[in-house]
Order: C-alpha cells, then sequence, then structure tokens
C-alpha cells in the first residue's frame, strides 16, 4: 500500500498534532483551523503536522467523477508551509487507503507520526465507510492516548467557507467572493505555448496558457488581473472562454499583457485574477472586437492602478 511508502520512514522527535484533509486551496476556514492546531501543538510543546491528499478522495471513491483544483499541489504545500505548519505530508489517496478502518489508520499514524492529537471540523471522517467521525475518533482516542479537538467552521455573508463553495465561486466567475474565501486572489499558473497569433494580428498578443487539466478555470469572461513574469508583476487583461466571434470551441486562457514586449514562450507565468470585467461576447466583426479590447484595456488599467494607489 502506498501510504506505507509515502509516510515518513523515520518517526518525528516530538509529538504531533495533526490535521488530516485534502486542504484544497487554504482556505480562511482552513486557515482559521491551522491556527488552532498550532496553538495547540505550542502550547503542549509539540509539533503541527499536516496530511494533505495529492489527489481528492471523490475522484477515487466515485470512478469516472472529477474534481477541479482551487490550488496545485505545489500551491498547496507552500501555503501549508506558510503558515508555519512543522510537518507538511502529500499522501496519495487510493483505495487500499480507502479499505482501513478508522482504528487502523489511527495505528499507523502514530506509529509513523506519534500523533497525540487530532484536530477536525464537524463534518470530518476518515476510514472504511467514513466510519470514523469526531465521536468515533473521540472513543479511541479515550482508548489510544490521544486527544481530539472539533473546530467550528468559519463564515462568510452567512455561508460557509468551504473549498466546494469557493469552486463554485471559481467556476461563476465570482472572484470577489473566491478572495473573500482565501483570503488572497485566485491564481493560476502555466506555460506560455504558442497559439493561432489570432491576437497579434488584431494588434493584441496575448500568452496563451497551458493550464494543468486538474485546475479549475474562472467562468469565461474577460478579466482584469496581475501577470507575474521572471518575478515581476505587470497587468494584463485575461480572456478565458472559447472565442466565440472566431467559432472555436476550446477554452483557453490568454493573458494581454500591458506595458511588456519579451519573449516569454515556454516561460511559467502566473495570473492573478482581480475582478472580472464583462461576460465573452461573440462579435459581429474582427473590428468590433477590437474596439471593446481596446475598452477592456482602459478598465483593466483603471481598476488596477486603483488599487495599485
Amino acid at each position: 500500500m502506498r501510504v506505507h511508502q509515502e509516510l515518513p520512514a523515520k518517526s518525528p522527535q516530538k509529538n504531533t498534532v495533526l490535521a488530516i484533509g485534502v486542504y484544497d486551496g487554504v482556505h480562511m476556514g482552513h486557515q482559521h483551523l491551522l491556527k488552532q492546531l498550532k496553538d495547540i501543538a505550542s502550547k503542549e510543546e509539540m509539533l503541527s503536522a499536516v496530511l494533505t491528499f495529492v489527489n481528492h478522495p471523490r475522484t477515487v471513491l466515485v470512478p469516472g467523477s472529477c474534481v477541479k483544483l482551487i490550488t496545485s499541489v505545489n500551491d498547496r504545500l507552500r501555503l501549508l508551509e506558510s503558515i508555519g505548519i512543522d510537518i507538511v505530508i502529500p499522501l496519495t489517496f487510493e483505495l487500499d487507503l480507502s479499505r482501513l478502518r478508522a482504528h487502523e489508520f489511527v495505528e499507523l499514524l502514530q506509529d509513523r507520526l506519534r500523533i497525540a492529537g487530532l484536530v477536525m471540523g464537524p463534518n470530518f471522517a476518515m476510514g472504511y465507510r467514513r466510519e470514523g467521525t469526531p465521536e468515533t475518533l473521540k472513543a479511541i482516542g479515550r482508548e489510544k492516548g490521544f486527544s481530539v479537538t472539533v473546530v467550528d467552521p468559519v463564515s462568510a455573508d452567512g455561508e460557509r467557507v468551504s473549498s466546494t463553495a469557493t469552486r463554485e465561486a471559481i467556476s461563476a466567475g465570482d472572484v470577489d467572493k473566491a478572495y473573500r474565501n482565501l483570503g488572497r486572489p485566485f491564481t493560476l499558473q502555466g506555460k506560455v505555448v504558442t497559439g493561432d497569433s489570432r491576437g497579434k494580428s488584431l494588434g493584441f498578443p496575448t500568452a496563451n496558457l497551458s493550464i494543468a487539466k486538474e485546475r479549475i478555470l474562472p467562468g469565461d469572461g474577460i478579466y482584469a488581473t496581475w501577470a507575474y513574469v521572471a518575478d515581476k508583476q505587470y497587468m494584463a487583461a485575461t480572456n478565458v472562454g472559447v472565442r466565440p466571434t472566431f467559432g472555436e470551441a476550446e477554452r483557453i486562457v490568454e493573458a494581454f499583457i500591458l506595458d511588456f514586449d519579451g519573449d516569454i514562450y515556454d516561460s511559467e507565468i502566473t495570473v492573478e485574477f482581480v475582478e472580472r470585467l464583462r461576460d465573452e461576447l461573440r462579435f459581429e466583426t474582427p473590428e468590433a472586437l477590437v474596439a471593446q479590447m481596446h475598452k477592456d484595456v482602459k478598465q483593466t488599467r483603471d481598476v488596477l492602478e486603483k488599487l495599485r494607489k
């Protein structure tokens, strides 16, 4: 079973307080829970630890299902470490792991991670058929000598902050709600690839991004964004969609980077979504599209200049 290979072979020097989950997005609810995890670990002079599943369990438990992720695995690990978690363990979720009984998984974690405490939300469940609910784990903890702390969820505008709600907001193009849930702008990273040069022919050369297939994309539309190229920040008007004016079908992410003239093919860039400007529309002529693109660029500059000031 892969879990034996991916868990640390050598136990940590101290006992740990552990949280388990996907932690996709590392949103405000996650941050709230992880702050309490760190507080408990500090008070008890233990190490804080997070076990994060590389893939979403639903894609294994429900064959054929697809969960588009808010953050790449590398970004998720970076965010968890930036919060100050002492030990971050990426673990691949697989069927063999799902068949472990709750007490078996706990025993494995105690052996390999020296867990003395678990921290979780009220809807958490682990082990075979999700039998390891908070109440069940409290009973196991009394027997095996570890604590269980249940942390209340965080709400924003009357709605519980969750990865699912954040994904729904992003898919709908509501980058403002995504910002509130995440506590930071939603971002995409990708390599700049060769396109059909249609933007260049219209006077707006765009950087076409190759986005990992497991990443979620914002709803189709035009966005004011920041583009990060070689650690430098630029304004960018970014289109997500199918370019209906030209009858295309494949969804793309293309950024027109303002005040930039460089060769960035094969470079990795990051696009940070700030504000949705409008829907993606079909125009009767390329000239009408170009006229609108000039307006989009001006609006992008206005939005981002205001933020900069």
